[in-house]
């Protein structure tokens, strides 16, 4: 239960911070194909259709400079680094340690910087290239790239209290589960958004992308808990094998 409402509580800080982080990169450079619907729809493996429902429900890039105040930009920011002290705060809870101190609130904001670097290189490595081998190695990149982050966030927001031995089986269960969601979102989520705006418009199509970051959510903690688990099994064998 308590995997679960963290997961909620990660997808509804993801469409807080997510949302608005992926129309303003399509506002900065518009003409390099990033568009936001076409940015989230490629995170989520959604096909080219699903991709032009999603843009109907996001701000128009060539609009979203002239109407960021500063006052949206610290409320993105603030909701970016609670983004990272839950995450922070999870990890912690899967590894049953304590709260880390207030002034480690500055990796909350590196965390975030290398969080959206992390989506750029993926959505770019995914997105380039008609041939099969440039597509396969897109892919091999992106896994490459998804596994190192995941596992730097853990020993990162983690103060670095565990072991990068220790945070290797997480981050390669979080990556496998994150593959695994992409499978699945091509296969369900694109569909489902196609049909849900034509019945329930853009409500429909916020509801699928909702019930994805709930999915992610629960692989991201659900990929540091059985990460711990792998790793104290894998301990006690190694002991017992030494006894």
């Amino acid at each position: 239960m308590e995997l679960m409402s963290r997961a909620l509580s990660f997808a509804a800080l993801s469409l807080l911070t997510l949302l608005p982080l992926v129309t303003l990169v399509g506002a900065v450079d518009p003409h390099s194909g990033l568009g936001a619907g076409k940015f989230l729809g490629r995170v989520l493996g959604l096909s080219s259709s699903s991709q032009e429902r999603i843009a109907e429900v996001v701000v128009n890039p060539a609009q979203a400079l002239r109407r960021t105040t500063a006052f949206g930009l610290a409320v993105l920011a603030a909701f970016g680094l609670t983004f990272g002290t839950a995450l922070q705060t999870g990890y912690e809870k899967g590894w049953g340690l304590k709260a880390a101190h207030w002034h480690s609130l500055w990796r909350h904001v590196i965390w975030l910087a290398a969080f959206v670097a992390y989506l750029l290189v993926s959505v770019a490595a995914l997105g380039h290239g008609s041939a099969i081998a440039e597509e396969g190695l897109g892919a091999v990149a992106t896994v490459v790239v998804s596994l190192l982050f995941f596992w730097w966030s853990q020993r990162f927001l983690l103060v670095g209290r565990v072991s990068w031995r220790a945070l290797l089986p997480g981050a390669v269960a979080t990556t496998l589960g994150l593959i695994g969601l992409r499978i699945f979102s091509g296969l369900v989520f694109s569909p489902l958004i196609a049909s849900n705006a034509v019945t329930y418009g853009p409500v429909g199509t916020i509801l699928v992308v909702q019930s994805w970051l709930t999915g992610v959510g629960f692989v991201v903690y659900g990929g540091a808990v059985l990460g711990r688990v792998l790793h104290e099994r894998h301990t006690s064998h190694g002991r017992a094998g030494n006894t």
